[in-house]
């Protein structure tokens, strides 16, 4: 397996260190995009930059590990001036977690950006997670180990998160050229054979985090998203992995608490917008 080592696994169990975990497994999985030969990326200094071919703002950023120097303006206006040759309406702006976000706000803002802390991050101890009910009979969930599966895994969560076609594409795409080997790891959930709902598994920064959980309209309120986003964290804890991180959607939110996660520290970050 590649990914964290047994002696990197977060055992540090307060919340503040699982408030920093949340955020480094997400910064973790932006970084593990640079492995995509579909991804244009480049890291100097404090600051590490991303473009993707999905139009999503979480997909197209730059993450930066100090506060703003003599050079922050030029620094900010090479970034939108790149984002922009490129045709990108929105890109994102994330600071790493000891940062002070309000030192960024003047330089920032000046230049069109905003900021939004508008999505829960959310952690568990994953002995303390609450397992759901015995699922459906006629529901299984597997994960994915081959590209043919991982383009119906694409096409499965587009339509259950919502995403139009183009944008699908472009992430199954994305993901096809990462691979289904660990750190990451895909999961695809059937009912009655059919495939109705998708989650994915990223091993980084310690811990185990949870992303891109989507299910089917006609599939939903059968549990099927709480089975689909156990099963990898019970699968974690079998490797040894005491912490279980998510960002939540609105819809999500109550599910995840339910099953033992806490609302740790909202997912801050500037965004800019054509």
């Amino acid at each position: 397996m590649t990914g964290d080592r047994m002696d990197d696994i977060l055992t540090d169990l307060s919340a503040l260190a699982l408030a920093r975990a949340v955020q480094a497994n997400l910064y973790a999985f932006f970084r593990f995009f640079s492995r995509s030969p579909n991804l244009e990326f480049s890291e100097s200094g404090a600051t590490y930059r991303w473009h993707t071919p999905v139009r999503h703002p979480w997909f197209n950023g730059v993450l930066v590990s100090q506060p703003p120097s003599k050079d922050a303006k030029r620094l900010i206006a090479e970034t939108v001036a790149y984002f922009q040759q490129r045709d990108v309406d929105v890109f994102t702006w994330w600071l790493e977690p000891d940062l002070d976000v309000s030192a960024w706000e003047v330089p920032l803002s000046t230049r069109g950006f905003h900021y939004t802390a508008d999505t829960p991050g959310m952690a568990v101890e994953l002995s303390a997670l609450s397992e759901p009910p015995q699922p459906l009979p006629n529901l299984e969930i597997q994960p994915v180990t081959s590209q043919a599966e991982l383009r119906t895994w694409a096409t499965t969560f587009g339509a259950g998160y919502g995403l139009d076609i183009d944008t699908t594409t472009a992430y199954s795409g994305l993901i096809a050229s990462l691979g289904v080997d660990l750190p990451l790891r895909y999961y695809l959930g059937y009912l009655n054979d059919k495939p109705v709902s998708a989650s994915t598994l990223f091993l980084g920064a310690g811990v185990a985090g949870i992303y891109n959980v989507g299910t089917l309209p006609e599939a939903r309120g059968m549990g099927i998203g709480t089975q689909i986003t156990v099963k990898p964290l019970l699968e974690a804890r079998q490797m040894g992995y005491q912490v279980g991180i998510l960002q939540s959607s609105t819809m999500g939110f109550n599910v995840y608490r339910r099953l033992g996660f806490q609302h740790l520290v909202d997912m801050g970050h500037y965004y800019w917008t054509a």
